[in-house]
C-alpha cells in the first residue's frame, strides 16, 4: 500500500471510503498503522481518554507536541495530523502560525486539525499560505462544549453549510463533521469537493473516525449513541491484572523458571 499523503486523500472523494481513528502513544499507532488506517489522529480528546479530564480544554500545546511525536515514530504509511487544543489559534494568526508549524516541525505530522467554520476561515488561509495542510472540523465542536451547553447535535442547517463552503474556500484539504444529522452530513458531503471525515454523522461522509479507546472498549467514558466498540479489552486487561495479583499473593509468580541462576 501507498504511503497516505494529502494529494492522495483527498483523491478519495468519491472513490474510496476514507478509514481514521485517534491514537496516542507508540504501541497503539503502530497497531493502528498496520492495520491499513489512512489517517491517524493524534486528537486533543488524549486529554479525556488519556489523562481522565472532563473535557478538551486544559490540554496543551507541549502535549499535544509530545504525544504526535510518539506516533510519528510509530506510523510509516498513514497521515498523521496533529489536533490544535484550545486557544492554540483562537488568539492570533502568528499564533495560529507558530503552534501549527509546531506539529510538523517537532511534532513529524503531516498536517493539523482545527475547530470551527467561518470563523477560523482566516486561520486556515493563513497556514495554507505557508504549506501547512489543515483539517477542518465543524459541527459539534468539543472546544465549544460551554458555548453549546454539552455535546449536542449541530442542527443548523444553513450555519453548517456556510461554514462548510468557508474553509473549502479557505484551502481546508479534509473536513471532520461531528454530532451533524445524517440527511445534513449527505447535503454537506455533496456540496464541498473536499473529504468529509464523520464522527457521529451517519454513513453518508466520505470517511469515518472514532476514538480508538472507545472502539476498543477501553474508554473511562459512556460511549456515546454513534460508537461501535468492536472489542471489551478493558474486561481482559481486568482480568489479566486479577489473575497476576493472585499469583503474587499466592506464590505462584514468579517460578524458578522466570528467574536467573
Amino acid at each position: 500500500m501507498d504511503n497516505i499523503t494529502v494529494p492522495i486523500l483527498r483523491d478519495k472523494k468519491g472513490k474510496e471510503r476514507i478509514s481514521a481513528l485517534t491514537a496516542y502513544d507508540y504501541p497503539f499507532a503502530q497497531w493502528v498503522d498496520a492495520a491499513g488506517i489512512d489517517i491517524v489522529l493524534v486528537g486533543d480528546s488524549v486529554g479525556m481518554v488519556v489523562a481522565g479530564e472532563e473535557t478538551t480544554l486544559s490540554v496543551t500545546m507541549d502535549q499535544m507536541v509530545y504525544h504526535t511525536r510518539i506516533v510519528s515514530h510509530a506510523v510509516k504509511r498513514a497521515l498523521v495530523v496533529g489536533d490544535m487544543p484550545f486557544l492554540s489559534y483562537q488568539v492570533s494568526k502568528r499564533d495560529t502560525i507558530i503552534n501549527a508549524g509546531r506539529f510538523l516541525k517537532e511534532g513529524g505530522a503531516a498536517a493539523v486539525k482545527l475547530e470551527g467554520g467561518a470563523s477560523v476561515s482566516g486561520r486556515i488561509a493563513a497556514l495554507t499560505k505557508y504549506d501547512i495542510p489543515v483539517m477542518a472540523h465543524i459541527g459539534l465542536t468539543p472546544q465549544s462544549v460551554h458555548r453549546m451547553g454539552g455535546y449536542k447535535v449541530q442542527r443548523d442547517t444553513e450555519k453548517l453549510l456556510a461554514d462548510a463552503k468557508s474553509v473549502e474556500s479557505a484551502g481546508a484539504f479534509a473536513l471532520v463533521l461531528e454530532g451533524v444529522p445524517i440527511d445534513l452530513a449527505k447535503e454537506i458531503t455533496q456540496s464541498v469537493q473536499i473529504p468529509t471525515i464523520g464522527i457521529g454523522a451517519g454513513p453518508h461522509c466520505d470517511g469515518q473516525i472514532l476514538v480508538l479507546h472507545d472502539l476498543l472498549g477501553l474508554s473511562v467514558w459512556p460511549h456515546p449513541k454513534f460508537v461501535r466498540a468492536y472489542a471489551d479489552i478493558a474486561s481482559i486487561a481486568q482480568d489479566a491484572i486479577s489473575r497476576y495479583r493472585e499469583d503474587v499473593k499466592s506464590g505462584k509468580f514468579p517460578s524458578l523458571n522466570e528467574g536467573y541462576v
